[in-house]
């Protein structure tokens, strides 16, 4: 062993740490804190005698290794957070400044305050590699690839990279890693198979042929001994004896009763009134859909062992689609697909599924403790007014440019956004007034950025942008003339007209203008949308964007306007979660959840957890951490039933649902959303206000 080391560098905020390694029969030491492998020059690592303590989320040691035959990681690590989870994973890569392999498939937790010496097994290599070639459209597929990343050489490592997941934004204290020798033989059958054995992988019900699992649909006759069981447990929990027509708390005080839903801040808690007068929290489920699991077909049929025949009264389920997310197979030409969660539930329920389907949905949600359709449900379901329901939708029009952005930000000072607006609210003329609707989304996760993101956009888009023809008017009336706004700015425009046709953002544009016209963009987004709300939908919740990430800015002038603030957060708890000082508003999560391989998926979802136990333990905790913050109002789980196994649309192959393809329920998940869901209302009210 060659211990040897070259100087730590640091590139673009992670640690690379070179080192010359020769393998060794057993194990190769990459670092060893002990043993003084490794030099540190950044602030960021704290070193020890006897561990680095990292503050940054990843750490990159480089060398030259061969780990075809080590792939068991040997990690001896230690969480520093009191009280959160850490979850760790190990990613190779033939390139010393990116690792660019899966994440998620090799990962480890440790609870809080826990040193130990963890083994991270790095995903086998596949007997018949060039088998990878033929999956597609996955964000995981069965060789353990992600997001279509290609897997390394893992005879010509060049770095290895410790990572705390994303979730995880604290430090932690590292003091060796080794690359043990691994079992050849350790690794799942499928991957050692050719092209004849896998395919197809994926059996007539839509499920992963080659892995068992609990409660795994093996035939039409465990669609029967499935609802067999169910009706035992929903026999048995039909719903919390103390709640009202629409879910609130019968035990609780009575407010004013508007005959709609409403916040009201009562001793230091954020509430929801509902129609009848009572608290109200709001514990739901996002995309209530029979079509979770609608999958393309497109040079994938290979994929799939018995789709149906064109006369076969399964091939309706060719036709049938997502009742959200249609509008995204079309746009990316995707000709032909197939719903194997629908073609499921007709299995399962005979000729009139879609009736028994939306009656059992609605039936579950009051068994297991929900009280809330969220958004991105099928309105068939939702309209039927037996559960309270929150919807959503986009608003349409000119877009600004700019990369970065999840969904185009629509230019407020254009007619199209005002136009768009008001279309979308009067399709949704019945909800207006309907007091089982609790209020609406508008938008998804936007891409905010920074304090001057939307002026740097407004800069990068055409001349006729409307915003871009303000942004201009603007500062001709701070200005005046186009040379005062030269100097300012750093700028040669020969007029007013060249401002609005260059597309580049000036490299010392006045920061200060920047930020002025970005919070004015802003303000306009949230008043026009106030404006339509109050004239179109006055009884009805303006529920925010649906933050993925805010800024200072954004936060301020949206709380002016909306009713309240709206967050997609996925992580551990919620416990700390909460408003600048100056805002004095409630907060409704939009989005969360929690996923894991053991039934069968090929990616755990956004957050991984180990197995369903787990799984069931962290919806509870996460649950508990929202009912015991002060500002929270609702948690709204997404989603309702899992993806298709071979991916969505865009690839999205998650584990995320209360249900699987074939509508069988994740029992010990269920467990817990009932154990939180009957006892949230006593738990808010026991819990201290410890974030005021």
């Amino acid at each position: 062993m060659n211990n040897t080391m070259r100087k730590l560098k640091i590139l673009a905020a992670a640690f690379f740490v070179s080192a010359l390694c020769v393998n060794a029969s057993d194990s190769i030491v990459v670092f060893d804190a002990k043993k003084g492998i490794g030099e540190n020059t950044s602030d960021k690592i704290k070193k020890s005698p006897d561990g680095w303590r990292v503050v940054q989320s990843k750490i990159y040691f480089t060398g030259d290794w061969d780990f075809s035959e080590n792939l068991d990681f040997e990690i001896d690590i230690e969480n520093t957070h009191k009280t959160k989870n850490l979850l760790i994973q190990v990613i190779l890569s033939g390139d010393k400044k990116i690792g660019n392999d899966p994440s998620w498939a090799c990962m480890d937790s440790i609870a809080p305050a826990e040193r130990k010496i963890i083994t991270i097994k790095y995903p086998r290599p596949p007997t018949h590699p060039e088998l990878t070639k033929k999956m597609k459209l996955m964000r995981a597929d069965p060789f353990g690839n992600h997001d279509g990343k290609k897997r390394p050489d893992l005879k010509k490592i060049k770095s290895v990279r410790i990572e705390r997941h994303w979730m995880s934004s604290y430090a932690y204290i590292i003091r060796s890693i080794k690359a043990k020798k691994h079992n050849p033989a350790d690794k799942p059958i499928w991957l050692t198979y050719d092209e004849k054995q896998l395919f197809p992988f994926i059996d007539k019900y839509g499920q992963f042929k080659f892995k068992d699992w609990k409660d795994k649909i093996k035939s039409d006759d465990d669609f029967k001994k499935a609802i067999a069981v169910e009706e035992k447990y929903l026999a048995k929990h039909v719903s919390p004896a103390d709640r009202s027509k629409f879910g609130g708390w019968k035990k609780g005080k009575r407010y004013e009763a508007t005959g709609h839903f409403r916040f009201q801040k009562i001793d230091g808690k954020w509430w929801m009134i509902d129609p009848e007068g009572y608290l109200f929290w709001s514990h739901g489920v996002v995309r209530v859909t029979p079509s979770s699991a609608v999958t393309p077909l497109d040079g994938r049929h290979c994929y799939f062992e018995d789709l149906p025949k064109a006369d076969s009264e399964y091939a309706l389920f060719y036709t049938t689609n997502d009742e959200l997310l249609a509008p995204h197979y079309t746009a990316r030409g995707i000709k032909e697909t197939y719903d194997f969660s629908a073609s499921n539930i007709r299995r399962k329920y005979g000729k009139d599924w879609r009736a028994k389907y939306a009656a059992k949905a609605h039936q579950r949600l009051l068994s297991w403790g929900l009280n809330t359709i969220a958004n991105s449900s099928d309105s068939y379901i939702y309209l039927q007014r037996k559960t309270p329901y929150v919807e959503r939708f986009e608003v349409m029009g000119d877009a600004l440019s700019g990369k970065g952005a999840w969904w185009p930000f629509r230019d407020p000072f254009a007619p199209s956004f005002r136009k768009s607006l008001r279309e979308n609210l009067q399709k949704r003329k019945a909800m207006l007034n309907d007091p089982w609707c609790i209020g609406f989304f508008v938008d998804n996760e936007i891409h905010w950025g920074t304090t001057t993101t939307l002026a740097e956009n407004t800069i990068l888009s055409e001349p006729t942008l409307r915003g871009k023809i303000r942004f201009a008017d603007d500062l001709k009336k701070k200005y005046s003339t186009i040379e005062k706004l030269n100097e300012s700015w750093g700028t040669n425009f020969a007029d007013w007209d060249a401002f609005l046709k260059n597309r580049e953002v000036p490299k010392n544009a006045n920061k200060q203008d920047m930020e002025a016209f970005t919070r004015l963009m802003t303000e306009e987004y949230f008043k026009v949308i106030r404006e339509e709300f109050n004239e179109l939908a006055p009884n009805k919740l303006y529920l925010g964007c649906r933050f993925a990430s805010s800024n200072k800015d954004v936060l301020s002038i949206g709380a002016k306007y909306s009713d309240a603030i709206s967050y997609n957060k996925y992580t551990e708890t919620i416990e700390d979660l909460k408003l600048p000082a100056d805002i004095d508003k409630p907060i409704m999560i939009g989005e969360w959840h929690f996923g894991a391989m053991d039934r069968g998926k090929l990616h755990p979802t956004l957050i991984k957890v180990k197995n369903q136990k787990e799984r069931a333990k962290a919806y509870y905790k996460y649950a508990k951490s929202a009912l015991e913050n002060p500002y929270v109002v609702g948690i709204h789980w997404h989603q309702f039933s899992d993806q298709a196994t071979t991916g969505r649309f865009d690839g999205e192959n998650f584990q995320v649902g209360f249900t699987d393809i074939c509508d069988t329920p994740y029992w010990e998940t269920i467990e817990m959303i009932s154990e939180i869901g009957y006892n949230m209302y006593e738990i808010r009210m026991d819990s201290k206000n410890k974030l005021e």
